[in-house]
């Protein structure tokens, strides 16, 4: 009986840099990152046993089904540490993985590297694991030298993290990372499959992440691919998250305009009842042309009159983004995967759009 073909295998024959990660773990000493002086951002009470999560089971499974999963993948997590290591090695138990034919799987199920400065974050690595692995992988990173360096590790954007252990050369130092100083709180985003990072091709490249580099802020990732729903049990526990900022990205997932009208605004009202001051910004879908131009006008002018209502009580903390101009521009028809979820482009001009108004916002200190 002859073998099946493995595409990966052959092409990696030919092209050395399509070659998957392979573990390197002779001489590393591990560590769990639950453990200090790891510094977890992102994730709902991270050492806690068990897999990593965005919120509450309870609170997840009250507001609906598709959260309630969802609430497992990990978007937006983060580990920060410091090291002299030359090798950074990742150990990751995951109870499945999340595969589509539209996303990267270095996207929705694996890590990305960063190493932060004092002028900046930068890309340092994307962990490859197998295009066939199933329940995790440990693959390692080698930098061309031992100089200590504070290292931000991105969680996959759409798989669940059971466990998670950091590798180092075995006498390597060991700290804790370095400390957000944009915000004193994190910035809270809320909204669909966009808002939670599909089809970023990695974790760092999702537009929050954009955002957190370029403003050096903190965030929380509560977006719920094709769940976002705004529903009374979801929208009072992000009411009382302490927060620096809430950033409303909620459109898609509504079913109709006609509930997306019902709900939107309590939104906002239930939000603002606990965080009277802090920017609210809200947008509307930066996709307006690929939908029926009926139902993305009629969802524009939901958002819209959120707006003025908050301008109207006197609300001078809001801001509304009008997503039909995110992407408008020559690469417009780049800056999607599929005419709904953004390519790596499409989340840049996100960034850019969001990030700015956040800038501003942080001029008043937030």
């Amino acid at each position: 009986m002859s073998e099946t073909p493995n595409p990966a295998a052959m092409t990696a024959e030919v092209d050395k840099n399509m070659i998957v990660g392979k573990p390197d773990a002779d001489g590393l000493v591990w560590y769990n990152v639950k453990n200090a002086p790891f510094d977890i951002y992102g994730l709902y009470m991270p050492q806690a046993e068990g897999d990593f999560r965005r919120m509450p089971d309870d609170v997840a499974a009250a507001t609906n089904n598709g959260v309630k999963r969802n609430a497992r993948h990990t978007a937006g997590g983060r580990v920060r540490f410091s090291t002299n290591s030359r090798r950074i090695a990742v150990r990751a138990k995951m109870p499945y993985v999340t595969r589509y034919p539209h996303m990267a799987l270095t996207g929705s199920a694996s890590f990305d590297l960063y190493v932060d400065t004092p002028v900046g974050s930068f890309f340092g690595c994307v962990y490859r694991p197998p295009v066939d692995f199933t329940d995790g992988f440990e693959l390692t990173h080698k930098f061309d030298d031992s100089r200590e360096r504070s290292l931000t590790l991105n969680f996959p954007l759409y798989s669940p993290v059971s466990s998670l252990e950091i590798g180092l050369d075995a006498g390597s130092t060991l700290g804790g990372g370095a400390k957000y100083t944009g915000t004193r709180l994190p910035v809270v985003y809320y909204g669909s499959s966009i808002t939670q990072g599909a089809c970023a091709s990695r974790p760092g490249l999702a537009y929050q992440a954009v955002i957190s580099r370029r403003l050096d802020v903190d965030f929380i990732n509560l977006g719920f691919s094709g769940n976002a729903r705004a529903e009374l049990p979801i929208s009072a526990y992000m009411a009382e998250l302490p927060m620096s900022a809430f950033v409303s990205d909620y459109d898609h997932n509504a079913p109709t305009p006609e509930y997306l009208r019902e709900t939107h605004c309590r939104l906002y009202t239930t939000i603002r009842e606990k965080n009277p001051d802090i920017p609210y910004i809200m947008l509307s879908r930066p996709d307006f042309t690929t939908h029926p131009e009926k139902d993305s006008i009629e969802r524009r002018r939901v958002v819209e009159d959120t707006f003025r209502y908050a301008r109207a009580q006197g609300d001078k903390h809001v801001w509304y983004i009008d997503g039909e101009g995110i992407y408008r521009g020559a690469e417009l028809d780049a800056c999607t995967v599929d005419a709904a979820h953004p390519t790596d482009l499409g989340f840049m001009k996100m960034a850019d759009s969001i990030g700015r108004i956040l800038r501003r916002a942080m001029r008043n200190g937030i």
